[in-house]
Parts: structure tokens; sequence; C-alpha cells
């Protein structure tokens, strides 16, 4: 059985239309690209609808950030001249796909999936040996995002260490794992890995919108 998402309400201050929206996608049309822009995400309606009516600054602290949008004349907390991945599953398992974003414009640079009978975790080390390998081959040498501990933990100990039960139907996604498995150990990475902090700043710019 698939677990359910819960919802999730977005109260956008300051952007193209300020208001309370009921899915990330609507939300994001209102803040990518707007110069300071600032929006936060709240587990109810009740609890969004009051954050709208009030000042964002009475939600700003420690256990409650407010994301916040720069123009390019700012300084970021984060490298802009990097790349950042992430994964999307509908379902555990579901259906898993992955890629890869250029932080600095939002450029995808790629995609793989949706693959059927996946897990979050197997999308996010894949996605995050992808990038690996790809910059090995073009030499480039700019940091990879991941905000996924697991995904990091798993690659520095070059081993995919999936619970998921091999299939007939997800043979292709283990066909991946194990040539990222051999990638990893027959190639020395010098990229930097580095976690993506989403509490500091927002969802990851290779996030599927999916909230």
């Amino acid at each position: 059985m698939s677990k359910r998402v819960k919802q999730k309400y977005y109260v956008v201050w300051n952007g193209v239309h300020p208001g309370v929206y009921d899915n990330w996608t609507d939300c994001q049309l209102q803040i990518k690209g707007y110069v300071g822009a600032i929006y936060k995400s709240f587990e109810s309606k009740d609890d969004a609808e009051k954050a709208y009516s009030e000042s964002p600054s009475d939600y700003i602290g420690s256990s409650s950030k407010i994301n916040r949008s720069l123009d390019k004349n700012e300084e970021l907390p984060y490298i802009r001249e990097s790349l950042a991945v992430d994964a999307a599953c509908s379902g555990n398992p579901g259906k898993m796909e992955y890629r890869g974003v250029y932080v600095e414009t939002g450029q995808q640079i790629f995609h793989v999936g949706p693959m059927a009978q996946g897990t979050n975790n197997i999308g996010e080390f894949l996605a995050l040996v992808h990038g690996l390998a790809l910059f090995h081959k073009n030499e480039c040498n700019m940091p990879i995002y991941s905000d996924s501990q697991n995904a990091i933990l798993w690659v520095q100990q070059k081993k995919c260490k999936t619970k998921l039960e091999r299939t007939e139907i997800n043979k292709p996604i283990f066909d991946l794992i194990a040539r990222a498995e051999k990638w990893l150990q027959e190639n020395t990475c010098t990229t930097k890995i580095l976690k993506w902090e989403t509490n500091k700043w927002g969802e990851i710019p290779a996030d599927f919108g999916r909230k």
C-alpha cells in the first residue's frame, strides 16, 4: 500500500500574486524568478491563512524558517555554479524518476524515468552517481548538491544499501544500481558532494514540485 502524502499549504507573502496555495506547483509560479519572494509551507490551511494575515517576520526563527529568493547580486549561502540532484517516487515502491538541474539557471541537465517499482532513496543515489559520472567524463569541477543524507552516505560507501526486493519488473532499476556501484568502485571521484540544507534554503532546485 502506498503511503499517502500529507497535504501542505503554501503562503506567498511577496511574489507575483501573494496568497495561500494548496500545492507546490502553484506556489512556484508565484515565486520563481521573482526577486525578493517570501514564502513558507504550513501543515494546515488554517495555519497558512493565519500566517498570511500576519507579518512574515513573525515566522522567522530556528524552528520556522522563511524561504526567500535572491537576485544575482545578492550573496547566497550556497554555491550558484553547481549541480543539484533529486528524485521523486509515487509510492514505496512506485514509479521512480530522478534528475539533475544547474542551480544558477534552473536548466535541467539530465532526467531518467519514470521506472516501475523503485524507491526515493534509490533514485537519490542514482541521481548523485549520474551527476558524478557526468562531471568525471566532462572534467567539470563544480560541486553537486543532494538533500539526501542516505544517498550521500551510500555513495561514500560505494554501495546502494536498499532493502527493496528485486523483481522482473524493477530489473532495469537494479541494472542501473549495478552500473552505478561498478562506476564508483572503478573511478576516483574528486567532485565535492554537498548537503542541500532544505530547512535554511528551501527546496532543492532539482525538486520535482510534488509536495
